[in-house]
Order: structure tokens, then sequence, then C-alpha cells
């Protein structure tokens, strides 16, 4: 045997071996501790030690068909629950370890193998699925696969899947169509990636036109909060700020922690859009008796106190030493949330 013969087969002595200790760990990856084992592991693992773990869990696979106790055709044994978990467990584990073994060996027909009918009418399978192929010199199919996505029951379709489908009109050649359906896709659920994508895709100074249009949108939504949630992370405070004014009847004051950290946001620059939206969240906590918040409505109504004095034109608002007569006047009786109101 010469040397690099001995060479070689030391080589995939080792990485059989690793193989096997891979193929072990992963069947006990009960805290996803080796998540990412396969990826790691592939350098060290080479062609040879790649294709026995595979070979390794397509066995399984074998092994796991017909282990149900009753299916054997032998036994009237029937499965119980905790049989039926520990297959599908089972089965999950292989399909994910074929999965990246696939992704490993850059097989995007292995991983698309590992995917059922139901599986690939998922749109986020769907895309994965397509992202693969593209990344393989294949768009046509890919297009296919997403197309085949059972879209019906998604409100809002996945942006996984949204991003694919751009992403599959580019390999196409077919900019223009993935500009128009970016744009419709950031209208239709205001997602910010969509427009972001849209934009850098523009010239420059077009593209500054183009976000001005944008915000013009977002500003006459008609989810108010899903507006202002846009609007705050994009960020365009000022225009968060002047939706929060227009539009305070649309305000849901249940909305304590989204209106809190929107409060945060806009408080030092804009007072008045700050205190319409403490507001919105004392009167849903009295108007609805919510006891347990009106240790954070007293605490919003001294913001709002403190926050009213830096306002310059309170219009469309009542003044605060105004608005805290009325309140008095409507839930007099609430003496919880006045024995520690300012």
């Amino acid at each position: 045997m010469s040397r690099f013969t001995r060479t070689a087969a030391m080589a995939a002595f080792v990485s059989f071996g690793l193989a096997g200790h891979a193929f072990s760990a992963l069947q006990h990856n009960d805290y996803g501790q080796y998540d990412t084992l396969i990826d790691v592991l592939t350098p060290a693992l080479g062609v040879e030690g790649l294709d026995h773990l595979k070979m390794l869990f397509v066995e399984l696979t074998k092994q796991a068909e017909g282990n149900l106790p009753g299916t054997d055709g032998r036994s009237d044994a029937r499965a119980s629950y905790e049989d039926i978990l520990n297959l599908r467990k089972r089965d999950r584990t292989i399909r994910t370890a074929l999965e990246q073994i696939a992704d490993a060996q850059g097989d995007v027909d292995a991983f698309i193998a590992q995917q059922d009918v139901q599986a690939k009418s998922e749109p986020a399978v769907a895309a994965e699925i397509a992202r693969r192929l593209v990344a393989s010199g294949r768009p046509d199919e890919a297009l296919d696969a997403l197309n085949k996505a059972d879209l019906t029951d998604s409100h809002p379709v996945p942006f996984e899947w949204d991003a694919a489908y751009t992403e599959v009109l580019e390999a196409l050649g077919r900019k223009d169509d993935a500009q128009e359906f970016r744009w419709q896709s950031f209208e239709r659920m205001l997602n910010a990636d969509h427009l972001r994508a849209f934009l850098k895709c523009l010239p420059d100074f077009d593209d500054m036109e183009a976000e001005e249009k944008a915000l013009a949108y977002v500003y006459h939504y008609p989810d108010a909060h899903r507006a202002l949630a846009f609007l705050l992370s994009w960020p365009a405070l000022d225009h968060a700020a002047r939706l929060a004014i227009s539009r305070a009847a649309k305000l849901d004051g249940d909305r304590y922690e989204f209106l809190t950290s929107a409060v945060e946001a806009l408080r030092d620059k804009h007072p008045l859009a700050s205190v319409i939206m403490l507001r919105a969240m004392i009167d849903f906590a009295l108007d609805r008796a919510r006891t347990a918040r009106y240790k954070h409505a007293a605490r919003n109504l001294a913001e709002a106190k403190r926050l009213s004095a830096e306002i310059k034109d309170r219009n469309p608002i009542n003044s605060h030493e105004d608005y805290v007569a009325d309140l008095r006047s409507r839930h007099r009786s609430k003496t919880g949330f006045w024995k520690i109101a300012v």
C-alpha cells in the first residue's frame, strides 16, 4: 500500500469515526445544542464523512419504518401516545439531518426530496426550496416551487415567501416586476424590509421622493397602530407624532406596552403626541376599571402633567388641569386611583 493510499485510508477512517460521533450526538439533541453540528463539522467530515453520515441516517429511516407497536402485522398492541411522540421526534431528527447534509453537499434535489407534498405547499418551505434553486441557477423551477405554495390561509403572506419571490424575479431578469412586487408587498402590510429593498434599487434622489411617497401612504394606512409602529421603527418620528395627533381617537389605550414605547420615543421632541398617548392609556384603565393598571395610570398622569408644560400649541387637546377635572367628574368613585394619583 502506497503512502498516499495509507493517508487516504486513515483520513476516511477518521471521517467515518467523526460521522459516527455526530450521528450519535444528533439523536440526543434534546435542547438544540447540536443544531449547527453538521455545518460546523462539514470541513472535517469531507465528502466521504458526509456520505457516511447520510448513509447512517438513511439506515435509521429504514429502521424507523414499521417501528410502532401493531404495525408489523404480528401484534395486537396499540401504539401509545408516547410511542407516537418519540417516532415523530426521530422522524424530525432524521429529516433535519438529511436537509443539512444536502445543504452541505450542495445537493438541492436531496433537500427537496425531504419535503412531502404538504410541506411543499407551506409558504416558508416553498421559499427555502426556491432560494436553493436560485442559488443553483434554476430560477424557473424556483418560481414553480413558489407558485405551488398555498397562500389562501396566509394572512399576511410570510415575508420569507415575498422575499424569495422578488429574488426569483430578479434572477429571471424581471427587475421591473420585482420592484412592483416589493412596493405592493410594502403597501399590503407596511413591511419596512420590502420598502428598504425597493428604495435600494432606485437611482439617487429618486429614492428620496419614493420614501416621501411611502411615508405619506403610511400616514393614511387604515390600521393606525401598525402605521404608528412603522413610523417609529423606520424611524420617521415627525410623521409618527403627526399621526398620533391626527388619529388620536383611533388609539387603543389597552395596548399599554406599545403606547408606552411610543411615548418614550417621542417625549423629548413631541410632547403633544406623547400626552395624547398617555391620556389614551389613562382613559382606558379608568373607563374599564382596570384596577391592576391604576399604578401605571397614576404614573402616566404625572408624566402627562410634566409634558403638558412643554406644549406650545395644545390644540387639539385641553389643558392638563381641565383634563384632570374631567377625569374626577367621570371617575370620582375610583378612590383606589385617586389615592395614588398626583
